[in-house]
Order: structure tokens, then sequence, then C-alpha cells
């Protein structure tokens, strides 16, 4: 069987509980379209709609004005999705059951939502097909990850791993602007510390066309100097990690060209609001507002700049 038919084998049996077992990932889902930042009128691209789970935010953000467009190769979950559609009576919701590899969307989009979506992006053909499609909205850049979602085999193949990123470097060499591809190695990031097989990996998504190479998760001077010295594209780091003091300086000295922070700004403001409800609760004190920024500030921060 294909990895598209054992997907779609796959969901027949879990389409019909997918909305109850989902509810535990419903707050990641809403956080995440609320970083589209949607306004009235546009139309968004849901990427392996599923069941339809996510149509109610989307249309919360683009309005009766707006569109949104959706695939999902698996029937059974589809059948749901349009079964929704059909409850609800959307009339702007336009989706097709049809693979990443093939689908085709009637129109541009001006944002694209990736919710779970490494059971249809698995090929080399579903990879550069959903990358010409998200590059519709204007996007420049984009990364392709070499972890599967498979716990029993958390990374692809090499093989197929490089294929990808050789697709997706295809296809954003034939778009009609420039676009600045990303190749991971997620081994570090999924739990499997080889730094001998991260270098392989990378440096065969050197060789596919890569513009920028990533490895998160790399936490020592010694692995990241490793990394960088083993290619000759731009190396891209994951900083903000607990225990992990290297600083901006030490980055660049090592030869890093471009630093990401994740979630650690999240995790830090998470942080201070619990130390500081602590603090509330343990000690009846409120010395927590000494370091908050001043309504002010966040207002001004907040202001659009004019023109």
């Amino acid at each position: 069987m294909t990895d598209n038919e054992l997907s779609i084998a796959r969901y027949r049996g879990k389409a019909a509980s997918y909305d109850a077992s989902a509810e535990r990932t419903m707050a990641l889902r809403r956080r995440t379209i609320a970083l589209l930042q949607l306004v009235p009128g546009q139309t968004v691209l849901d990427v392996g709609a599923g069941t339809g789970l996510s149509y109610a935010l989307l249309r919360d953000g683009v309005r009766e004005t707006g569109r949104v467009l959706a695939f999902e190769q698996s029937p059974d979950m589809f059948a749901l999705a349009h079964r929704r559609v059909q409850r609800e009576g959307w009339r702007n919701v336009w989706h097709t059951n049809e693979p990443a590899e093939t689908v085709r969307l009637p129109h541009t989009a001006d944002a694209v939502l990736f919710n779970y979506t490494h059971d249809i992006c698995r090929t080399p053909e579903a990879v550069a097909n959903t990358l010409r499609l998200a590059a519709t909205t204007g996007i420049v850049g984009g990364s392709i990850e070499d972890g599967s979602g498979d716990r029993a085999a958390p990374l692809y193949p090499l093989a197929l791993a490089t294929e990808r990123i050789r697709a997706a470097v295809e296809a954003a060499r034939d778009l009609p602007f420039p676009f600045t591809l990303t190749a991971r190695a997620e081994n570090y990031f999924i739990g499997q510390p080889d730094l001998a097989d991260t270098i392989r990996r990378l440096q065969a998504y050197q060789e596919a066309g890569a513009d920028v190479l990533f490895a998160p998760g790399l936490r020592t001077r010694e692995d990241i100097a490793a990394v960088v010295s083993s290619v000759d594209r731009p190396v891209n780091v994951l900083m903000g990690m607990e225990g992990v003091t290297l600083t901006v300086a030490d980055l660049e000295a090592l030869g890093v060209k471009r630093i990401s922070v994740g979630g650690s700004f999240a995790r830090a403001a998470y942080g201070a609001f619990l130390r500081a409800a602590k603090e509330v609760q343990d000690k009846g004190s409120f010395g927590y507002a000494d370091e908050a920024i001043s309504g002010r500030d966040i207002t001004r921060l907040l202001r659009k700049p004019p023109g």
C-alpha cells in the first residue's frame, strides 16, 4: 500500500471519534489560527482539513465576506466535514476530497493553515504541490522537516527526506519571486540526538538545493560548531532552551547565521504570569508589579503605526 492508502485506511477507523479525540488540542488549534491574523474578506486555505474542525474558527476570521478553501484526502474524514458544512449552511466554504499531490484551488488564498499535516504531505509530489499552493498567499519562505510524525519511525528515511527537499526546491525555483527554503534535520528535536546522522542529513539537503539548514535542539558549542563546519549553507539554530547559556555573540562567533527562539518568549510570559499568581497565593504580596510593563507602554506597543 502507498503512504496515502495507509493514511486513508488509518483514518477510516478514526473518523467517527476524531472530533472527540481532538478536543485536547483545540486550545493549540485556536492559538494557531489566531496567529494567522485573518481579517474579514480574506481567503484562507486549510491544508488537510480533516472533519472540518477548523472551519468555524477560520470563518470567524474571514467572516461572511471571506472564503475558506480546504482539501482532505480521507473520504471518511471529508464526509464528516461536508456534513458539517451542510448542517451549518456555510456557503463560503469550498472544500474537496483530494490528495495534496494533485489538488487545485479555484483561486488564490491570503493565508494558509497547516495543522497536523504529516499524513498528507509525505510524498515529494505532495510537498511540491502544497508549497506551490501556499506560495499563492505571497509567502517568501518556508521549511521542510524530516520528522515523519510516526512514533515507530519518527524520521523519514534519508533518501525520501532528501527527495522531499529536492521537490520543494524545484517548486520554489519555479515561483515568480525569490523563495527561501529551509531544510530541517529533526534528530535532536525528537529525542534522537545523533550528531553524525544530523550532519549527514543536512549535507544531503544542501546538495538537494536547500537555502538554509536547521537542526533544532542542538545545545552545545561543540555540536553547533561541528554542524556549521560540515556544510556551506547558512545554519539556523534554536535558542531559548532551559540550561543553554550561549549568547548571540557566541553563536555569531561559531558561524551561525540565523537564530530562532521557538515558543520560548511565550513560555517566558507564562512563567511570569504563574510566578505572579503564586506570589499572591503563597505570600499575599504583589511584588511582581515592580517588573511588570505599564499599561501605557502596552498601549504604545500595540498602537498601529502612522501611515
